[in-house]
Formats: structure tokens, sequence, C-alpha cells
């Protein structure tokens, strides 16, 4: 159930107290044996507040020291480049890493202190310089970022060479050693940050980012066609870019809003009442979708960029799975340069509809398990050409068919959204009134069911033979799923599909229950019976 202020502007009382987030950052000290105060990478890095001790200075020394030694273990010694976002505790975690990479002898190629990067343009950089690198000088990186997390978060995340989110293999390794060094951290090399700030290299990752984007999108277009485009950053990393997007390609471009505030004072509240930027949510973008008729398209992005929101005068925010579809739909018609093999990449708890426009196209559908991590080997070599997810975050080739970024790129799909409407004359949310028009309109949500720590570890390696449902919601069972039909890898949950509906159940990482992913082409009240068909068939073997 929504909050009662939900959409509303926060209040004072909502706003975090920067000095105190801050203060706590330098002055708790994690307990090594509490597993709430240890490193843990999600999907998307360590996460955690200051205020509960889960992301403080202690826990970035250790997780940069880990990530020293692990670069050097895979013999990565070329420049590390490092970019942060606004959050109250990016520039403190920033400034804490500079110092150990400094002290470890690490080449840091970094923005200026009181500027932004966001994680695309990370991801770019780490691309372009390896595309020509000598094998001692391949480059990797780490963005520090919560996402869209409220602004009392932190997050560290590490980019290896290919320029995109590190595997598991990986962020074990890293958490691993990170853990172990919280328990000593004298064992941590560190120098004082104005000696280390002097020995740093600047990178001008906001010119080399906008220079290149006319390789990936049709610029040209949106100019000649007049867009009106509004672009909010949401008080994020990309608050600088869109101001030099307009004025290099002459767009008719204003940035919304352009305020950098580590509270977040100007937004509006999340669903559950919290501060979140996040630019999927109407509630978060409630202040935009207010004005969708002063542009022909408005966006926003969260606090790191790599996320996306689409608002439009006809239908206000776009559902981030119905964007994506439409996406996918255009690029493949329009971007010759890519191979005619390409695929197009989804994550198993994204809709249907994509399964359809693939089948439109031609195209092989590459379906594999939630993270963005699972696109990057076929957005290197061009195997896909598209990789999105549910939760609004994708990226594509550039129009030559090489690598964009492997990394979620919210400012491209951002913009391709104005290339649409300029090349077709049609708004997104238009074309995905089309294709309903064709293939039905499909109900699609997320709940939560509770679970304890032991049942969300035996749903997390539940084998497909264990379901003995042969119906879900009055339709026969066509597929129990534990591992990804686009790749084998392991969902770490369960999908159960019909000729008509899905579900998949997937346990959280941080709460004390699962997620059910749902969808049907049958309505809402045959979601409805889905998402409690699919309690029936998860809490059966749990």
């Amino acid at each position: 159930m929504a909050h009662p202020r939900a959409g509303l502007p926060a209040q004072p009382e909502d706003l975090i107290d920067v000095e105190q987030v801050i203060g706590a950052y330098y002055d708790r000290r994690p307990d090594p044996a509490d597993p709430d105060q240890q490193v843990v990478f999600g999907t998307s890095g360590h996460r955690g507040s200051s205020l509960d001790t889960a992301f403080n200075e202690a826990h970035i020394a250790a997780t940069t020291q880990a990530i020293v030694e692990y670069r050097a273990g895979q013999g990565i010694t070329g420049p590390l480049f490092i970019g942060k976002d606004t959050h109250a505790l990016s520039k403190p975690a920033w400034q804490t890493a500079i110092e150990v990479l400094r002290a470890h002898d690490v080449t840091v190629l970094c923005e200026q202190d009181d500027q932004y990067t966001p994680t695309p343009a990370v991801s770019r950089a780490i691309i372009n310089h390896n595309r020509e690198a000598a094998p001692a000088d391949i480059a990797d990186g780490i963005v520090v970022t919560p996402s869209h997390n409220p602004p009392r978060d932190g997050g560290f995340k590490y980019n290896p060479p290919h320029g995109g989110p590190a595997d598991t293999d990986a962020t074990k390794a890293i958490a691993a050693r990170a853990n172990e060094l919280l328990g000593d951290l004298d064992r941590i090399k560190r120098t004082p940050f104005q000696t280390a700030i002097g020995d740093v290299h600047r990178y001008d990752y906001l010119g080399s980012y906008v220079a290149d984007l006319a390789l990936a999108l049709d610029l040209a277009a949106i100019k000649s066609a007049g867009v009106r485009i509004g672009a909010d950053p949401l008080g994020g990393a990309s608050v600088e870019y869109w101001g030099r997007i307009a004025e290099v390609y002459g767009l008719d471009l204003t940035v919304v809003n352009p305020t950098v505030d580590p509270r977040w004072a100007f937004m509006t509240l999340d669903t559950d009442g919290k501060i979140r930027m996040d630019c999927s949510s109407p509630n978060a973008m409630a202040s935009l979708i207010k004005n969708k008729d002063a542009y022909d398209i408005a966006t926003g992005n969260d606090a790191d960029s790599d996320r996306h929101g689409i608002v439009t005068p006809d239908a206000g925010l776009m559902n981030p799975n119905h964007y994506l579809a439409v996406a996918i739909g255009y690029l493949y018609a329009h971007r010759d340069g890519w191979r005619s093999d390409a695929g197009i990449g989804k994550t198993l708890v994204s809709s249907s509809m994509i399964d359809k426009v693939a089948d439109d196209l031609g195209r092989r559908l590459v379906e594999v398990p939630v993270g963005f991590k699972w696109f990057v080997d076929g957005l290197r070599t061009g195997e896909i050409g598209f990789g999105g997810e549910e939760s609004a975050g994708a990226s594509f080739l550039s129009r030559d068919g090489s690598t964009w970024t492997t990394d979620k790129d919210g400012i491209l799909l951002a913009l391709l959204a104005s290339e649409i409407l300029a090349v077709t004359g049609e708004t997104p949310s238009r074309h995905y009134a089309e294709l309903e028009a064709r293939h039905g309109s499909p109900a699609y949500a997320r709940v939560d069911a509770p679970a304890t720590r032991e049942q969300k570890a035996k749903l997390g390696k539940l084998d497909a033979d264990a379901i003995t449902a042969t119906e879900l919601a009055g339709d026969k069972i066509t597929a129990v799923l534990t591992r990804a039909p686009g790749n084998d890898a392991p969902i770490g949950g369960l999908k159960v599909t019909t000729a008509n509906a899905w579900f998949a159940a997937r346990p959280s990482g941080t709460e004390d229950v699962y997620k059910i992913y749902a969808e049907s082409f049958r309505g809402q009240d045959h979601l409805t019976q889905v998402q409690d068909a699919a309690r029936e068939v998860v809490n059966a073997v749990l």
C-alpha cells in the first residue's frame, strides 16, 4: 500500500542531516563478525548507510585494497578510472578510495573534486582506453554510487577491463578479502588525501562522453525535427551533461532542474514514503509528470544516470517494460550497421512483449538472469545489439555496431526517445499502443512474500524437478526454469511459464522476503490469480 504522502513534495522531517551522515562515515567502526556490517556485493556493488554502520570509511578502505589486490592478481597494471555521484557519502568514499589506490601506486584517472561522473561515462572511458591499450596498460574502474537509493546511502562498485559490472567470481573474491581486512585495518595501506590527490590524473569524462554521443544516436535528426526536450537529472551525476549535450548538438533541450542537494529536498516522495531517485517510479517523478505537456519528450535519470524514465504528453511516465519493447523495435529497424544476427538481450523478469517484438523482427532472443552483467559479453562482441532490464536500465551498440557501453546508460536511452519521435513522428508511448493493438495488453507487477533467511537460501538453489504443479491460474504450465534459457546461467530462483502468463520468484538480498515478478496477457484479474498461484507453488517447496 502506498504511503499517504507518496508523490508529494518532501518535508523537512524527510531530509537527512548531511553532517550526521558524513560524520558517521568516519566515526563508526563496523564489527567484522556482524553480517549486517560486512562488505556485501549485490548486483550493483556494495551499498549501505553510514548510520547503520554498513557503509563507512573502514568498508571503503578495505574494499579498495581488495580491488587493488584483485586487479594485481588478474594482471591488470594500467590506470583505474574512478567516478562519483551526488550522494553525501560519495565524495568521502571517493577520497578514501584515492588514498588507498595511490598508496599502492595505482594510476588514478578522476574528475575534478567538485564534479560528478555518470556510470556510463566511466564505462565509456574504460572501453575507449582499452580499445587500443597495450596489455600492460589495460584499465578498469570504480564508480562510487548507490544508484537511485535514498540520500542516507552510499555505494561502491567495481568495473573490470570490459567496462561493465563485475561478475560474481570477482565480487565474491573482493568482498571476501575486504571482510578479512575489516578484521585487521592496520594491513590497509593509505596515503593522506592531500598528498594522494596531487598524484592523480584528471580525466575529462564530460567532454569525452558528450563528443562520442553522435556515434550512438541520430542527434542531427533530433535537432532537425525541433524536438522540445525536458531533461531532469533528479539532482544526480548527469546534471552538467545535459546542458553540454544541448550546447554541442544544438538541441531544444531544457535542464528541468539543475539543483544538486545531497538531501534531495526538491524530490517528491516515492511509493513507500522515502526520498528515492527512481526515474521509473510515478511518485518519484511526479513533478516532471505534472509538467508533461511542456515538452515533446521529458526524461529523468537516477543519481548515477544508469537508469532512464520517459515521459510523453499523451501517456505520462512510460512503464519501463513498455519503453524497452518500443526501443528494441525501433533500433533493430533503424541500425543498418549492426550485425544481421545480433540478438536481443532481456532479463527473465522483463515483459513477454519483448518476446513478441523479437518474433516480429525475426531476431534471436537472449533471456538471462537478473543483472546487467549478463549482457556484457554480447555488447562487447556485437552478438547482442541491445541489453535491457525491467528496472529501466539498458544500453545498446553504437550505430556502426561497435561497443558503446557495457554498463547501463540512462542518458543514451533518454535521448533515444527523442530520436524515435524525430524519425518516426510518433512518441514512444504511441508506438507501444500500436504494439498492444497487435499483441494484446499485458498486466505486469512485482510483489513481495515473506521468507526466512533459510527459505531464501533454499529458493536461490532450487531445482526445477522440485516443482510438481502442472497448472498455473487455470493454464497449463509450459516450462519450469531454474536456469536462464539465453545462457544457461542459474537464475537464483524460479520461473514458471504458461501460454498466457508467467511468474518468477527470487530471494531478496536485503530483506526477509522473496520477490514475485508476474505478467498476464489475460488482464489484471488473471494477474492476481497468477500471483496467488505463485505463492502456493513457491511456498510448497520452501
